[in-house]
């Protein structure tokens, strides 16, 4: 059987960009074209480069589905429309916040929030994975409610939209069977920079209270700007099989997020077996459900309060839940379903 040929679209080959390909691959032969958007000096040339690209490409498909608002959404969703070919994006965090405060979202960029206001009205369909993307709002970070969503930062955004959440895939997570879990032991996943969108700072301020407790973070090699702290031991950026290793040695995974698109890391972890505790933002109480603990404030007696509690709680119980839920709600072949039948359905 030939496959249909679609257009794929992504700023950078991410983890979950490599697993979105792999949910796609089994109904499409994919057209894509790797370049790195996140390095700004490269603009110009990523721009001619995608625009030939593009045409070439273009007359080859029926659809273009591009993974990210932004410079790199641009392009796609001006030739996609003039083509009348049917353009998805999917959205997935920072291309729909504008959190000033603690310097993140894409949407607090003036060119940035032009090029993805202009993507995001060219498009067909927006597929966001979390109805919060659209419009959420909370008081976590301040005691004064805060409101995000590409829907409250772009105005005027007519452009339908459907959700379909992230999927993982299965199989590639699961608990080392010959690794055992050390007790009362937390992990945090995180990139270089981001120690306050993740909710790190309030880690490192909780694990002095704690010291019998082995507070582990990967993906950064130190604490950047923060003072060392005895029981917290930086792992550097890992492996996928590294990760694997080290969600399936430690007993909770930490996710205290200010903000946060989805929680693809989390559902990792939830799939080896570790006990979330997250913050209450966005959809990580969602993903969570009953098989963890979410943090109401951005408070950190509360955060010392609920963790005294986590530990308290039945570990075996918990542990069984928390990959029962990402399997029955989060897998790969969830998200398939749903975004097959969108790029199958007819343009908007």
């Amino acid at each position: 059987m030939i496959k249909e040929r679609l257009l794929f679209i992504y700023p950078k080959k991410f983890t979950f960009i490599n697993t979105e390909i792999k949910i796609l691959s089994d109904n499409y032969e994919l057209i894509s074209q790797d370049q790195n958007w996140n390095n700004k000096l490269l603009l110009p040339i990523n721009f001619i480069s995608q625009f030939f690209f593009l045409i070439f490409n273009i007359t080859k498909v029926n659809t273009i589905l591009i993974s990210f608002g932004g410079y790199s959404s641009y392009l796609p969703s001006v030739i996609g429309r003039f083509f009348g070919k049917k353009v998805a994006i999917v959205v997935h965090g920072t291309d729909c916040v504008s959190f000033p405060e603690i310097n993140y979202g894409n949407l607090r960029k003036p060119l940035m929030r032009w090029f993805t206001r202009k993507s995001y009205k060219n498009a067909n369909i927006i597929l966001p994975v979390s109805e919060s993307l659209v419009y959420t709002e909370n008081n976590f970070f301040s005691h004064n409610t805060m409101k995000f969503g590409y829907s409250y930062h772009l105005k005027n955004i007519e452009t339908p939209y459907k959700v379909i959440p992230n999927g993982l895939i299965i199989e590639d997570w699961r608990k080392d069977e010959t690794v055992q879990k050390d007790k009362n032991s937390f992990i945090s996943v995180l990139s270089k920079g981001n120690i306050l969108l993740k909710g790190v700072d309030l880690i490192i301020d909780v694990a002095s209270r704690f010291p019998n407790h082995n507070f582990f973070l990967a993906g950064i090699d130190n604490l950047e700007n923060f003072q060392e702290v005895e029981n917290i031991f930086c792992l550097g950026k890992l492996s996928p099989k590294e990760l694997n290793f080290w969600y399936s040695k430690t007993q909770f995974y930490l996710q205290l997020s200010n903000t946060e698109g989805f929680g693809v890391a989390l559902c990792e972890a939830m799939l080896c077996n570790c006990i979330p505790i997250v913050s209450d933002v966005n959809s990580l109480p969602t993903i969570v459900g009953d098989s963890g603990f979410i943090l109401k404030k951005r408070d950190l007696n509360m955060l010392n309060d609920l963790i005294n509690v986590a530990l308290k709680s039945d570990i075996s119980d918990l542990e069984v839940k928390t990959r029962n839920r990402i399997i029955n709600n989060f897998s790969k072949k969830n998200r398939q379903k749903l975004l097959i039948k969108e790029l199958f359905s007819e343009k908007k």
